[in-house]
């Protein structure tokens, strides 16, 4: 596929709103197979970043390489090759799990939707729950079906923003589990998240940001919280 990439590079990125500076000299490199976290307190830009390299919102300074090239660079289809999952889920309540992945399907224009569909309920551990109406779901069953839809075009990046709020456990090994399979078949994952007890053992790589900036990683050996804390009082 001409728009595929194994590479993303985060060159000097930095994103201001008038005189408040979202982002600032913002850099990192990952490749496929790579879990990278985004860390950090409320307000350190790691949504704004997550949507910088989804192509919602331009940098103002600095740029987004996809395997070498910048999304302009690379054209629209770029897009085909990212899922995202936010903090909106985009599912439709009225409807049934399979009839929202359907029709997201669909608009990826992808063929045989309705195999692909079975086979991501499936996945999740929904496929007896394919025609309930999503209304009925609970949270973690929501986000398993989300997880699902930002999947089903099998993007090369999938940008995750505090994935793991609002999960019980199971839900939470569930979406773990997952988020490895995507590793094995060679998907970059970026993920913002506070959940650092959850995510240390699973993440290749955390990214530290603190008031837009990012600030320095410590060295490994230590539990991700610490290296954390560390971080934020440097």
């Amino acid at each position: 596929m001409h728009s595929d990439f194994e590479t993303l590079a985060v060159i000097d990125v930095a994103r201001h709103y008038g005189r408040r500076k979202a982002l600032s000299h913002v850099n990192f490199t990952c490749a496929a197979g790579d879990i990278i976290g985004l860390l950090g307190p409320n307000g350190a830009g790691k949504s704004t970043l997550l949507n910088i390299l989804a192509t919602l919102l331009a940098a103002s300074r600095g740029r987004v390489e996809y395997g070498g090239r910048t999304a302009e660079q690379a054209g629209a289809d770029i897009r085909g090759r990212i899922g995202m999952l936010g903090h909106d889920l985009f599912l439709y309540p009225e409807l049934t799990a399979r009839e929202n992945l359907v029709f997201f399907a669909q608009l990826y224009g992808l063929s045989g939707a309705h195999a692909r569909v079975q086979a991501a309920l499936d996945r999740a551990g929904l496929g007896d729950r394919a025609d309930d109406f999503m209304s009925g779901f609970s949270r973690g069953m929501r986000q398993r079906v989300a997880l699902e839809r930002a999947l089903l075009h099998a993007p090369r990046l999938l940008l995750l923003d505090e994935p793991f709020t609002g999960l019980d456990q199971a839900s939470t090994k569930a979406l773990v589990d997952r988020l490895r399979e995507c590793q094995q078949a060679g998907c970059i994952v970026v993920l913002a998240t506070h959940d650092l007890d959850i995510v240390d053992g699973v993440l290749s790589r955390a990214v530290f940001l603190q008031n837009g900036r990012q600030v320095g990683e410590p060295g490994p050996g230590t539990a991700l919280r610490e290296r954390y804390r560390q971080a934020m009082t440097t």
